[in-house]
């Protein structure tokens, strides 16, 4: 079997911040859409006060009111939400939770170049270790865009093509369009007579091909070939979309 046959649920990273509520509610329609639940996962770390052995009743209701509430945030019809209190390091926990996972969300308050670790080092590792999936979920700069477009690149990677067939099932799944950075010719357009995709020819002359719609993007997808950038996040000139866009990123695995 696939992992996509085997796959249980849509993960979430809980951590009783707004961002991870925001990428709570930007995973209903991944999980709605495969028809897996929405699982809602809160890692307590080895080095908080609380331990399993010696937890306070205070304690459980603390995590599992953040729980209840990112739970209430999302209920709604065609969307089965289950909740989990985990212990371990986290990094280590949800990347073990990605085993039998669609996709992993976590949300991040990142602010690109400006930041030491944009993304934090949870989101960071899931992005090079993940067995499946990841969506991250960008906040810093307010809500996202509803209805802006789902950007990606056209290239040479071995992944492109799967990069480029899940861009048109998100914009599918979510009622708008594709913006495709061309770095090659492709017929994807021809495959997909329904979507409608702009692409933008990229060259050596033009200095920020995607600058002028960096704030109508609503999500970037990428592939396996760009992990490392996704993670380290130090620099993204060599990337033409997260360079100038804020929105959610979700990188694919192949």
């Amino acid at each position: 079997m696939t992992q996509q046959e085997e796959a249980k649920w849509v993960v979430v990273g809980i951590d009783g911040s707004q961002a991870a509520i925001d990428a709570a509610r930007w995973a209903v329609d991944e999980a709605r859409s495969l028809n897996v639940p929405l699982r809602l996962v809160h890692v307590i770390p080895p080095t908080q006060t609380c331990h399993p052995s010696t937890q306070t009743r205070c304690d459980v209701e603390h995590f599992e009111s953040d729980l209840e509430y990112a739970q209430a945030m999302v209920e709604g019809p065609g969307v089965h939400v289950e909740t989990a209190v985990l212990h371990g390091p986290p990094s280590q926990v949800l990347i073990d939770e990605t085993r039998k996972a669609a996709m992993i969300c976590v949300g991040s308050v990142g602010r690109g170049r400006l930041a030491r670790i944009p993304l934090g080092s949870t989101a960071a590792e899931l992005a090079k270790h993940a067995h499946c999936a990841v969506a991250i979920v960008r906040t810093a700069n307010g809500p996202q865009m509803a209805n802006g477009w789902i950007a990606a690149v056209l290239n040479d990677e071995p992944d492109n093509d799967a990069v480029v067939h899940r861009a048109m099932a998100e914009a599918r799944l979510r009622r708008t369009s594709v913006l495709l950075i061309d770095r090659r010719l492709d017929s994807w357009i021809r495959r997909y007579p329904d979507v409608q995709v702009r692409t933008i020819a990229e060259n050596s002359r033009a200095t920020r091909p995607i600058e002028n719609h960096s704030n109508s993007v609503q999500l970037v997808i990428v592939g396996n070939a760009d992990a490392d950038n996704v993670a380290q996040l130090g620099d993204y000139n060599c990337h033409p979309v997260l360079r100038y866009v804020n929105a959610p990123v979700l990188l694919i695995r192949q």
